[in-house]
């Protein structure tokens, strides 16, 4: 099973979803999303006024596909990475910027949001996600046992289980 590469909880997914609020007060952009490079969505915003959003979990896992591919792109033209991917229709647009290895920032706007305003405030919201990602990096079971989860799960299972059951 794919599990997320980032945990955002607590006070860094309010952290998070701050900066996801400010981006879209300061652009004028209908929905902001911190997606990571598996297409798992780890926090977004919309905006009040904003019609229904699309299907969130097959926008991330496209945005993720397309920026893998934008990756491969840019490799064989002898780049490390295209930071940034913008895509314009006649009324919808989407703006995403590489966070960091882990995440991307993904800004969906209509023509009432300029594109530059997006940019300007995309690469300054992604700096500032990018601290908050790391923070939050899961790094396998290494991760979940520095917390204790594991080993907490592990011994209220088994407490309950002896309760349940008498002890062996």
């Amino acid at each position: 099973m794919i599990e997320p590469s980032i945990a955002l909880f607590g006070e860094s997914f309010e952290e998070a979803s701050r900066v996801l609020e400010e981006l879209l007060e300061e652009t004028g952009a209908q929905y902001a999303l911190l997606v990571d490079r598996k297409g798992f969505v780890l926090a977004h915003r919309e905006a009040l006024w904003a019609p229904r959003p699309p299907a969130l979990d097959s926008l991330a896992t496209l945005v993720a596909g397309n920026a893998a591919a934008t990756k491969a792109l840019a490799e064989l033209l002898g780049e490390k990475r295209f930071s940034e991917i913008v895509h314009q229709g006649e009324k919808q647009g989407i703006y995403v910027e590489e966070v960091n290895d882990l995440a991307l920032l993904v800004v969906i706007f209509d023509q009432n949001a300029p594109v530059g305003r997006v940019k300007l405030f995309g690469k300054k919201a992604a700096g500032r996600l990018d601290h908050i990602t790391q923070r939050a990096k899961v790094e396998s079971g290494a991760t979940r046992a520095r917390l204790g989860l594991d080993t907490e799960y592990r011994e209220s299972a088994s407490a309950l289980l002896d309760d349940l059951f008498g002890e062996p």
